[in-house]
């Protein structure tokens, strides 16, 4: 795999597992009755929330592995196990509905208002359906991924995350417009055709983790796709 190919697929399975545009009207509902302004001060706060974590996990998460004695396949079974879940429930559920009770009334407006409500908008809106398991998961296993490269994978990585992260903001920013094109039901669509491309993901995660820990059960084809360039 090459680099470019590398920070492609690790974009494409955070976007798709984060889902910025799907999470839109849960962020419109979540800061309902918020100045436009302090909405979009909201946001910037999520995308750094989103920014540090992540990048946290990317560096420590191997070493994490490791203290607690566990396999970087094992990892990966049990992390696609957790990305087919998540994939299924946004696939076939009502998932735009699910946190919409996340921003409960807070009085005030400004840099503080904004603050007091992210703080009540972290769990459940940021963690755990910003940042989850499945997030976490990906972003360990994209790390270890990353180590070929040496410098450049840690560089691409953090590039990735940051540029999922300013698509969180910015989808955020833009809440107001993109419900009012998509609507209701062409937010539920892109919502489903995410978590099917993210269960598409998570089996692929399994098949590599089934083919590492075990002796030619899975073919290197199977587990490994495109490697060889075709």
């Amino acid at each position: 795999m090459s680099p470019q190919d590398f920070a492609v697929n690790f974009f494409v399975a955070l976007f798709a597992l984060i889902d910025p545009i799907g999470n839109v009207p849960l962020f419109a509902a979540a800061t309902s009755g918020t100045k436009s302004r302090d909405a979009r001060l909201i946001a910037f706060y999520i995308a750094l929330f989103v920014l540090f974590f992540l990048t946290f996990f990317y560096f420590s998460g191997l070493s994490l592995l490791a203290f607690f004695g566990i396999s970087l396949p094992a990892f990966r079974i049990a992390g696609g196990i957790i990305l087919f879940l998540l994939g299924l429930d946004m696939a076939r559920d009502d998932f735009v509905t699910t946190f919409a009770g996340a921003g409960e009334a807070v009085e005030g407006e400004g840099r503080a208002h904004a603050r007091r409500r992210f703080e009540r908008m972290i769990v459940p809106f940021a963690m755990p359906l910003l940042i989850g398991p499945g997030a976490i998961s990906t972003v360990v296993i994209y790390a270890a991924s990353a180590k070929e490269f040496g410098l450049a994978g840690a560089a691409i990585g953090v590039a990735v995350i940051a540029a999922v992260s300013l698509s969180v903001m910015l989808s955020f920013w833009a809440s107001p417009l993109i419900t009012r094109l998509l609507g209701k039901i062409g937010l539920t669509i892109v919502v489903r055709v995410l978590g099917l491309i993210l269960c598409a993901m998570a089996v692929q995660f399994v098949l590599a983790g089934v083919a590492d820990s075990t002796h030619d059960i899975i073919l290197k084809k199977a587990s490994a796709p495109y490697q060889d360039g075709r």
